[in-house]
Formats: C-alpha cells, sequence, structure tokens
C-alpha cells in the first residue's frame, strides 16, 4: 500500500510523541530506497589535499521512500507531491576507473560539461531513514488510513558512488577528446547504470535516447567544417543560460500556483495587498444634480439658521411695560428703607 507521508519535523509528529494512548511504531535505521526528482547536476572537486579530485553534486526534491521491508499495516512505500518533499543534496564519487575513462572523453578539454540528460528525471538513491507510523482510529470510518512521518538520515550530505547507487555516471558523458567536438556516443559502458541486482537499469529507453538514429544520421551524414571551439562555447554558454533562465521562470511560476508554498503565501497574501496599496484614489467628480442638491441643502440649513436666530433674540418691552416695571422697582426701594429706620430706632 502507498500512502502520502509527512516529515519527522513537523507539529503533529511532536503531538503523536506526546500523546497517552496512542498506538504508533517506531522505526529506526530503515534501509529505504529514496525517489529524487534531480534539479540541477554540478561537476565539482576536492582540496588540495586528495589532488583536486572530481565529484559530482546534485540536488533535488524528495518524491518518495520505499523501504526495503514493508512498514506496518502493510506500507509499501510512502509519497510526497511535488513542492511538499525535502530538498535532498546527494555527492557522487568517481572510482579510479571512471576517472580514467573521463579523462579519455576530454575532461582537461574546455567543452568539457555535465551531460544536461541527467537532470531533471526521478533517481533511485539508497539511504537509511527513522519512521514513525500512527495507527489509524479503532472506526472503521472510511478513508482512515496510517500516518507515516520520516526523518531521512543525512539526507543534506548523501554520499553515493557507482557501487551503492548502481549508476555509472561516466559513460553519460560525450566525447571531447577530438578538437573539443563532442562525438555522438551509441554504446554506454556495460557497468552502467546497472541495478544493486547486477542488471542493467539505465535511466532512459532507447526510444527516449534515440540511439538508433543518432547513429544512423551520425554516419550517413557529411562531416562539417568544425566552427573555432571559442565561438562553439560561448555560443553554448549563452544557450545554457537561456534554458536555466526558462527553467527558473517555470519553476517560481509553478512553486506560486502550488498551494502551500512560501511562493503562493506571498503572491496572495503580500503581492496582492502591495497592488491594492499601489493603485491611486481618485475622488469621486459630482455631477451637476449632485451639485445643485447641495446648493439646495445649504440654502435650507442656512435658512434654518436664521430662524432659530430670529426666536432666541427677545421682543422690545413696550413704553407702558416699562413704567410699570420701573414703578415695581422703585416700590421695592422704599421698602427697604423703611426696614432699615426701624431698626435703627
Amino acid at each position: 500500500m502507498r500512502t502520502a507521508g509527512l516529515t519527522m519535523n513537523d507539529v503533529w509528529a511532536h503531538r503523536v510523541l506526546r500523546e497517552r494512548g496512542v498506538e504508533t511504531y517506531r522505526l529506526e535505521g530503515v534501509t529505504a530506497e529514496l525517489g529524487v526528482m534531480v534539479e540541477s547536476l554540478d561537476l565539482k572537486h576536492r582540496g588540495k589535499e586528495e589532488n583536486y579530485r572530481p565529484y559530482l553534486h546534485m540536488a533535488g526534491e524528495l518524491r518518495s521512500v520505499t523501504p526495503a521491508k514493508a512498514l506496518p499495516f502493510g506500507i509499501s512505500q510512502v509519497t510526497y507531491s511535488p513542492g511538499q518533499g525535502e530538498k535532498v543534496d546527494a555527492f557522487y564519487e568517481f572510482d579510479d576507473e571512471q576517472l580514467v575513462v573521463l579523462a579519455s572523453k576530454g575532461y582537461f578539454t574546455s567543452g568539457f560539461a555535465v551531460p544536461e540528460q541527467v537532470t531533471g528525471i526521478e533517481w533511485e538513491l539508497p539511504a537509511t531513514a527513522d519512521m514513525l507510523v500512527l495507527a489509524p482510529s479503532g472506526a472503521q470510518t472510511e478513508g482512515d488510513v496510517p500516518v507515516v512521518f520520516t526523518q531521512i538520515h543525512d539526507i543534506g550530505g548523501l554520499e553515493i558512488d557507482l557501487e551503492s547507487s548502481g549508476y555509472d555516471l561516466a559513460g553519460y558523458f560525450a566525447d571531447h577528446a577530438k578538437d573539443g567536438v563532442p562525438r555522438a556516443e551509441a554504446v554506454v559502458d556495460a557497468r552502467g547504470l546497472k541495478a544493486r541486482s547486477d542488471a542493467i537499469n539505465s535511466l532512459f529507453t532507447e526510444d527516449e535516447l534515440g540511439l538508433d538514429t543518432e547513429v544512423k544520421q551520425v554516419v550517413g551524414a557529411p562531416v562539417p567544417e568544425a566552427a573555432p571551439v571559442a565561438d562553439s562555447i560561448s555560443a553554448r554558454l549563452q544557450q545554457i543560460e537561456a534554458e536555466i533562465a526558462a527553467e527558473r521562470e517555470q519553476y517560481q511560476t509553478e512553486r506560486a500556483s502550488t498551494e502551500g508554498t512560501t511562493e503562493n503565501l506571498y503572491r496572495d497574501r503580500v503581492a496582492a495587498t502591495l497592488q491594492t496599496a499601489e493603485e491611486p484614489f481618485t475622488p469621486p467628480v459630482p455631477t451637476c444634480e449632485a451639485q445643485r442638491d447641495l446648493n439646495l441643502d445649504l440654502l435650507e440649513r442656512e435658512e434654518q439658521e436664521q430662524e432659530s436666530r430670529r426666536r432666541e433674540v427677545k421682543p422690545v418691552p413696550s413704553l407702558d411695560e416699562r413704567k410699570r416695571q420701573v414703578a415695581q422697582r422703585a416700590a421695592g426701594l422704599d421698602v427697604g428703607e423703611d426696614g432699615e429706620q426701624s431698626l435703627g430706632s
């Protein structure tokens, strides 16, 4: 049975280990085979103490883990969706016999380069892993399957070679021994790309390689005049740069459209907000009818304010009313003087 997997550094793995009464199976040092989508392959060299010995650095993404023996509940393989697997770095060491082959193919010439056909495909690499299997719940519910958490040993520095991986990559290097011009390879070394069962395990089929057609074209076609080596290398470098730029743009587009990735979160949550904030605000222009209604409202408000001010102004008293008020005030003064005289006597 195949099932989707999670990494051991996932938050759910720590919760499962802390929970009590949960049925789990902890497996350590499991021999497994990794399915790695190789994204890049670079030719590197060791230091001076190792006489600058060449090796290959491959980088890719983990797509599957196949244990040598089935896991509990009959699990035979753990898979990861594109963009969800861990990054894998592996270092391929050439043996002395392979170095002789590379030297015979023009390793020390300027046009010697890593073959392109070994990238963009899935490789099978040996490794060991720790696994945590969470049993399904006791209730027989539809879609209830075991959950597998994995941790690959040395995933950032896998050491592989012809014996451990079964891949003889020296056979895929083009021959630059004659004037820096590669010749077609019709036959791959019999040691190349053998499986651990000692059977031939080629990365490509004959149809994909087109070996028969390529050999016929090379034999039957007239030999073209060799262009200057410097011009051919410059053109090849420009072509490689263009291909790398196109692949990088395609990869970023795929990552941005894949839900849950950093690029997708940036596009949906950050870039969208920035685009909205950058749009200039244009105030609405009032129409003639709206302006006329606004003027009428202002006139009505001004008339209401004038009316309220008129109501607040007190009316001017008449002459008789003023006389009456003066008489009342004088009577009050007479009463006050009488009271003072009575107190003095």
